[in-house]
Protein backbone atom coordinates (compact mmCIF):
# COMPACT_ATOMS: atom_id res chain seq x y z
CA UNK A 1 0.00 0.00 0.00
CA UNK A 2 1.49 3.33 -1.10
CA UNK A 3 0.13 6.52 0.44
CA UNK A 4 1.21 10.01 -0.61
CA UNK A 5 0.89 12.93 1.82
CA UNK A 6 0.59 16.25 0.00
CA UNK A 7 -1.54 19.37 0.04
CA UNK A 8 -0.31 22.07 -2.29
CA UNK A 9 0.46 24.83 0.19
CA UNK A 10 3.65 24.76 2.24
CA UNK A 11 3.48 24.76 6.02
CA UNK A 12 0.12 23.03 6.41
CA UNK A 13 1.59 20.16 8.44
CA UNK A 14 2.31 17.52 5.79
CA UNK A 15 5.46 16.26 7.50
CA UNK A 16 3.74 16.13 10.89
CA UNK A 17 0.92 14.06 9.41
CA UNK A 18 3.29 11.83 7.40
CA UNK A 19 5.58 11.01 10.35
CA UNK A 20 2.65 10.44 12.73
CA UNK A 21 0.93 8.12 10.27
CA UNK A 22 4.18 6.21 9.75
CA UNK A 23 4.71 5.73 13.49
CA UNK A 24 1.13 4.51 13.98
CA UNK A 25 1.21 2.22 10.93
CA UNK A 26 4.53 0.76 12.14
CA UNK A 27 2.85 -0.65 15.25
CA UNK A 28 1.11 -3.31 13.17
CA UNK A 29 2.76 -3.21 9.71
CA UNK A 30 6.26 -3.04 8.26
CA UNK A 31 6.42 0.62 7.29
CA UNK A 32 8.65 2.78 5.11
CA UNK A 33 8.52 6.58 5.06
CA UNK A 34 9.95 8.34 2.01
CA UNK A 35 10.80 12.02 2.50
CA UNK A 36 10.38 13.33 -1.04
CA UNK A 37 10.48 17.01 -0.07
CA UNK A 38 14.03 17.11 -1.40
CA UNK A 39 14.46 20.87 -1.20
CA UNK A 40 13.72 20.87 2.53
CA UNK A 41 13.66 17.34 4.00
CA UNK A 42 12.80 17.31 7.70
CA UNK A 43 11.23 13.94 8.53
CA UNK A 44 14.55 12.76 9.97
CA UNK A 45 14.41 15.66 12.42
CA UNK A 46 10.84 14.93 13.50
CA UNK A 47 11.77 11.27 14.04
CA UNK A 48 15.23 11.91 15.59
CA UNK A 49 16.88 9.82 12.90
CA UNK A 50 20.62 9.95 12.31
CA UNK A 51 20.96 9.84 8.53
CA UNK A 52 23.29 7.47 6.69
CA UNK A 53 24.35 8.15 3.12
CA UNK A 54 22.99 5.58 0.70
CA UNK A 55 23.97 6.97 -2.72
CA UNK A 56 24.47 10.12 -4.77
CA UNK A 57 22.04 11.30 -7.44
CA UNK A 58 23.55 12.38 -10.76
CA UNK A 59 22.29 14.27 -13.79
CA UNK A 60 23.70 14.08 -17.34
CA UNK A 61 25.45 17.23 -18.60
CA UNK A 62 27.34 17.96 -21.83
CA UNK A 63 31.11 17.98 -22.34
CA UNK A 64 32.74 19.75 -25.31
CA UNK A 65 35.64 18.52 -27.44
CA UNK A 66 36.83 21.85 -28.80
CA UNK A 67 39.11 20.13 -31.32
CA UNK A 68 35.89 19.12 -33.11
CA UNK A 69 33.85 22.26 -32.39
CA UNK A 70 33.24 24.43 -35.48
CA UNK A 71 31.85 27.39 -33.47
CA UNK A 72 28.46 27.25 -35.18
CA UNK A 73 26.45 28.13 -32.05
CA UNK A 74 23.70 25.54 -32.62
CA UNK A 75 24.20 24.12 -29.11
CA UNK A 76 23.41 27.52 -27.59
CA UNK A 77 20.42 28.12 -29.86
CA UNK A 78 18.62 24.96 -28.64
CA UNK A 79 19.39 25.42 -24.94
CA UNK A 80 16.14 26.64 -23.35
CA UNK A 81 17.86 27.13 -19.98
CA UNK A 82 20.53 29.42 -21.46
CA UNK A 83 23.18 27.19 -19.92
CA UNK A 84 25.24 27.48 -23.12
CA UNK A 85 26.49 30.95 -24.02
CA UNK A 86 27.76 31.62 -27.53
CA UNK A 87 29.60 34.57 -29.05
CA UNK A 88 30.37 34.54 -32.80
CA UNK A 89 33.75 33.05 -33.66
CA UNK A 90 34.27 31.92 -30.04
CA UNK A 91 33.95 28.53 -28.41
CA UNK A 92 30.70 28.16 -26.41
CA UNK A 93 30.78 28.71 -22.65
CA UNK A 94 28.89 26.28 -20.42
CA UNK A 95 27.22 27.16 -17.09
CA UNK A 96 26.69 23.72 -15.56
CA UNK A 97 24.72 25.00 -12.54
CA UNK A 98 21.89 26.07 -14.89
CA UNK A 99 21.85 22.90 -17.01
CA UNK A 100 18.91 20.53 -16.48
CA UNK A 101 20.35 17.66 -18.51
CA UNK A 102 17.95 17.67 -21.47
CA UNK A 103 20.77 16.73 -23.92
CA UNK A 104 19.36 18.97 -26.67
CA UNK A 105 22.82 20.42 -27.31
CA UNK A 106 24.28 16.93 -27.85
CA UNK A 107 21.59 16.13 -30.43
CA UNK A 108 21.93 19.51 -32.17
CA UNK A 109 25.72 19.48 -32.59
CA UNK A 110 26.47 18.81 -36.30
CA UNK A 111 30.05 17.68 -35.67
CA UNK A 112 29.66 15.31 -32.70
CA UNK A 113 31.74 17.68 -30.60
CA UNK A 114 29.59 17.21 -27.49
CA UNK A 115 29.55 14.05 -25.38
CA UNK A 116 27.81 13.21 -22.13
CA UNK A 117 29.21 13.40 -18.62
CA UNK A 118 27.44 13.92 -15.28
CA UNK A 119 27.21 16.09 -12.19
CA UNK A 120 25.92 15.36 -8.69
CA UNK A 121 22.56 17.00 -8.00
CA UNK A 122 21.51 15.29 -4.80
CA UNK A 123 21.91 12.56 -2.21
CA UNK A 124 19.77 9.72 -0.89
CA UNK A 125 19.99 8.88 2.82
CA UNK A 126 18.52 6.14 4.99
CA UNK A 127 17.71 5.78 8.68
CA UNK A 128 15.38 4.13 11.15
CA UNK A 129 13.52 4.96 14.35
CA UNK A 130 10.18 4.04 15.95
CA UNK A 131 10.30 0.93 13.74
CA UNK A 132 9.93 3.18 10.67
CA UNK A 133 12.42 2.75 7.83
CA UNK A 134 13.14 6.24 6.50
CA UNK A 135 14.42 7.09 3.01
CA UNK A 136 15.41 10.74 2.50
CA UNK A 137 16.19 12.66 -0.66
CA UNK A 138 18.09 15.94 -0.57
CA UNK A 139 18.74 18.31 -3.46
CA UNK A 140 22.28 19.69 -3.64
CA UNK A 141 22.45 23.36 -2.75
CA UNK A 142 22.09 25.57 -5.84
CA UNK A 143 20.75 22.82 -8.11
CA UNK A 144 17.37 23.10 -9.86
CA UNK A 145 16.39 19.55 -10.80
CA UNK A 146 14.34 18.62 -7.73
CA UNK A 147 11.94 16.51 -9.80
CA UNK A 148 14.79 14.27 -10.97
CA UNK A 149 16.00 13.80 -7.39
CA UNK A 150 12.47 12.82 -6.27
CA UNK A 151 12.28 10.28 -9.10
CA UNK A 152 15.59 8.75 -8.01
CA UNK A 153 14.46 8.69 -4.38
CA UNK A 154 11.32 6.81 -5.44
CA UNK A 155 13.40 4.34 -7.50
CA UNK A 156 15.84 3.74 -4.65
CA UNK A 157 13.03 3.33 -2.13
CA UNK A 158 11.59 0.55 -4.30
CA UNK A 159 15.03 -1.04 -4.57
CA UNK A 160 15.57 -0.91 -0.80
CA UNK A 161 12.07 -2.21 -0.14
CA UNK A 162 12.75 -5.39 -2.09
CA UNK A 163 14.86 -6.42 0.91
CA UNK A 164 12.80 -4.80 3.66
CA UNK A 165 9.43 -5.94 2.25
CA UNK A 166 7.49 -3.08 3.85
CA UNK A 167 3.71 -3.43 3.65
CA UNK A 168 3.10 0.31 3.93
CA UNK A 169 5.00 3.03 2.07
CA UNK A 170 4.22 6.65 2.93
CA UNK A 171 5.57 9.36 0.62
CA UNK A 172 5.88 12.83 2.13
CA UNK A 173 5.80 15.24 -0.84
CA UNK A 174 6.89 18.83 -1.23
CA UNK A 175 4.51 21.77 -1.59
CA UNK A 176 2.98 22.80 -4.92
CA UNK A 177 1.83 20.78 -7.93
CA UNK A 178 5.02 20.81 -10.04
CA UNK A 179 7.38 18.05 -11.18
CA UNK A 180 8.60 17.08 -7.67
CA UNK A 181 5.02 16.58 -6.47
CA UNK A 182 4.00 14.67 -9.60
CA UNK A 183 7.02 12.38 -9.13
CA UNK A 184 5.86 11.81 -5.54
CA UNK A 185 2.25 10.99 -6.41
CA UNK A 186 2.64 8.72 -9.44
CA UNK A 187 2.10 5.06 -8.64
CA UNK A 188 0.46 5.60 -5.24
CA UNK A 189 -2.79 4.03 -4.06
CA UNK A 190 -4.11 6.93 -2.03
CA UNK A 191 -3.47 10.64 -1.47
CA UNK A 192 -3.81 12.30 1.92
CA UNK A 193 -4.31 16.00 1.16
CA UNK A 194 -3.39 18.09 4.20
CA UNK A 195 -4.86 21.58 4.41
CA UNK A 196 -5.68 24.32 6.92
CA UNK A 197 -8.58 26.80 7.17
CA UNK A 198 -7.00 29.67 5.23
CA UNK A 199 -7.76 31.10 1.74
CA UNK A 200 -4.38 30.16 0.27
CA UNK A 201 -4.52 26.62 1.68
CA UNK A 202 -8.00 26.01 0.24
CA UNK A 203 -6.87 27.40 -3.14
CA UNK A 204 -3.85 25.08 -3.25
CA UNK A 205 -5.89 22.14 -1.95
CA UNK A 206 -8.16 22.44 -4.99
CA UNK A 207 -5.15 22.43 -7.30
CA UNK A 208 -3.54 19.33 -5.80
CA UNK A 209 -6.87 17.44 -5.74
CA UNK A 210 -7.29 18.30 -9.42
CA UNK A 211 -3.91 16.62 -9.90
CA UNK A 212 -5.08 13.58 -7.95
CA UNK A 213 -8.18 13.36 -10.14
CA UNK A 214 -6.03 13.64 -13.27
CA UNK A 215 -4.01 10.59 -12.20
CA UNK A 216 -7.16 8.77 -11.04
CA UNK A 217 -5.85 8.37 -7.48
CA UNK A 218 -8.35 8.23 -4.63
CA UNK A 219 -7.91 10.96 -2.04
CA UNK A 220 -9.07 12.20 1.33
CA UNK A 221 -8.66 15.49 3.19
CA UNK A 222 -7.04 16.06 6.56
CA UNK A 223 -7.78 19.51 8.02
CA UNK A 224 -4.95 20.66 10.26
CA UNK A 225 -5.64 23.48 12.79
CA UNK A 226 -9.33 22.96 12.00
CA UNK A 227 -10.40 25.07 15.00
CA UNK A 228 -8.30 28.07 13.96
CA UNK A 229 -10.86 29.71 11.64
CA UNK A 230 -14.42 28.41 11.66
CA UNK A 231 -15.47 30.30 8.51
CA UNK A 232 -12.85 28.70 6.30
CA UNK A 233 -13.26 25.32 7.95
CA UNK A 234 -16.88 25.33 6.78
CA UNK A 235 -15.75 26.33 3.27
CA UNK A 236 -13.43 23.32 3.14
CA UNK A 237 -16.30 21.10 4.28
CA UNK A 238 -18.56 22.53 1.56
CA UNK A 239 -15.90 21.99 -1.09
CA UNK A 240 -15.33 18.40 0.06
CA UNK A 241 -19.05 17.62 0.11
CA UNK A 242 -19.63 19.16 -3.32
CA UNK A 243 -16.79 17.14 -4.86
CA UNK A 244 -17.52 13.96 -2.89
CA UNK A 245 -14.08 13.89 -1.28
CA UNK A 246 -14.08 12.48 2.27
CA UNK A 247 -12.66 14.43 5.20
CA UNK A 248 -10.69 11.66 6.90
CA UNK A 249 -9.26 13.67 9.80
CA UNK A 250 -9.38 16.89 11.79
CA UNK A 251 -6.38 17.99 13.85
CA UNK A 252 -6.65 20.74 16.48
CA UNK A 253 -4.39 23.77 16.81
CA UNK A 254 -2.29 22.96 19.90
CA UNK A 255 1.17 23.73 21.30
CA UNK A 256 1.87 20.00 21.42
CA UNK A 257 2.76 20.16 17.73
CA UNK A 258 5.31 22.89 18.38
CA UNK A 259 6.77 20.83 21.23
CA UNK A 260 6.92 17.84 18.89
CA UNK A 261 9.20 19.76 16.54
CA UNK A 262 11.33 21.21 19.34
CA UNK A 263 11.81 17.83 21.04
CA UNK A 264 12.23 16.01 17.72
CA UNK A 265 9.54 13.48 18.56
CA UNK A 266 6.34 12.50 16.72
CA UNK A 267 3.33 14.24 18.25
CA UNK A 268 1.78 10.84 19.03
CA UNK A 269 4.73 10.29 21.39
CA UNK A 270 4.41 13.77 22.93
CA UNK A 271 0.76 13.30 23.86
CA UNK A 272 -1.05 9.93 23.59
CA UNK A 273 -4.41 11.59 22.93
CA UNK A 274 -3.34 12.21 19.31
CA UNK A 275 -3.03 8.46 18.75
CA UNK A 276 -6.80 8.22 18.43
CA UNK A 277 -6.85 10.94 15.76
CA UNK A 278 -4.25 9.20 13.61
CA UNK A 279 -5.66 5.72 14.27
CA UNK A 280 -9.00 6.99 12.96
CA UNK A 281 -7.32 8.51 9.88
CA UNK A 282 -5.59 5.18 9.19
CA UNK A 283 -8.86 3.31 9.57
CA UNK A 284 -10.55 5.62 7.05
CA UNK A 285 -7.64 5.36 4.60
CA UNK A 286 -7.87 1.57 4.67
CA UNK A 287 -11.64 1.68 4.20
CA UNK A 288 -11.30 4.05 1.24
CA UNK A 289 -8.65 1.91 -0.45
CA UNK A 290 -10.50 -1.36 0.21
CA UNK A 291 -13.83 0.04 -1.01
CA UNK A 292 -12.74 -0.55 -4.62
CA UNK A 293 -11.43 -4.07 -4.02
Amino acid sequence: MKIAVTGGKGGTGKSTVATSLAVEFAKTNKTMLVDADVECPNDHLLLSVKRKKYCNVYQPIPKWDFSKCIKCGKCASVCKQNAVVFVKDKFPAFVKEVCIGCKACIVACPNNAISETKKQIGTVYTGKNYNVNLIIGELKLGELASGEVVSEVRKNSEKINKKLKSEIMIIDSSAGIGCPVIASLVGTDYIVAVTEPTPSALHDLKRVLYLADHFKIKSGIVINKFDLAENFYSKIESFAKKNKIPIIGKIPYKKDFVNSTIKMKPVVKINPKYKKIFEEIIKKIKNEINSDL
